[in-house]
């Protein structure tokens, strides 16, 4: 796949991420206009802070996840990664976090395989639940797993198509960006990833990525 493809990609899933949070600041914002109401005005106040906070939220983990955050540095603190995850999924109380990443600093591509793959978990607990991320190191290697438990797990079968190696290039959806990534990611590396079956509440995706 060309870059400006992927880039296209990219942009549209940003967009799509981006669109609720914004747009709710929007509709805040004209609410806040014509309401005279104090008690109304401070509950508008209350919604836009919150819009504002998730969309920020949002940006970080993107700009760490897609972009070229983290420095010029080849490797990047890990505590900005759970920082990350932290402020996309554990600001609401809707899904427990588990951090078992004993690494200080990984590479960059690394920690973009760590964060789309919490991203893709997260967004699999659609009725919330537990996340954990482990990372475990092996020579020259780190193992990554994510776990996602929760009531009801919901895994596109786009994304694990894609995940695993059997989307054409061609067919790759926006929706599906963060799993062709980590894709291309791992398979620079010679590695592949794996995708249990999201039986019993349980979503495990696990791969091994240079160090």
């Amino acid at each position: 796949m060309k870059s400006i493809e992927f880039a296209s990609l990219l942009c549209s899933r940003l967009c799509h991420d981006l669109l609720s949070p914004v747009g709710a600041l929007n509709n805040g914002i004209e609410l806040l206009a014509d309401e005279q109401d104090p008690d109304m005005r401070a509950r508008c106040l209350d919604l836009l802070a919150e819009s504002a906070r998730t969309t920020a939220n949002k940006l970080k983990f993107f700009r760490l996840a897609f972009g070229a955050a983290g420095g010029f540095g080849d490797e990047v603190d890990t505590g900005e990664a759970r920082a990350a995850i932290e402020g996309l999924y554990g600001v609401d109380g809707r899904i427990a976090l588990g951090w078992m990443v004993d690494e200080p600093v990984m590479s960059k591509s690394a920690l973009k395989v760590l964060l789309n793959l919490a991203l893709i978990a997260g967004d699999a607990l659609v009725r919330g639940g537990r996340l954990d991320i482990g990372v475990e190191r092996h020579g020259a290697g780190l193992d990554i797993v994510v776990r996602a438990e929760g009531p009801r797990i919901l895994l596109d079968p786009e994304l694990r198509k894609t995940l695993t190696g059997q989307t054409a290039e061609d067919a790759i959806e926006p929706r599906a960006a963060a799993a062709w990534l980590v894709y291309c990611l791992v398979s620079e590396g010679g590695g592949s990833v794996q995708v249990s079956d999201a039986e019993e509440g349980m979503l495990l995706l696990g791969t091994s990525v240079p160090a």
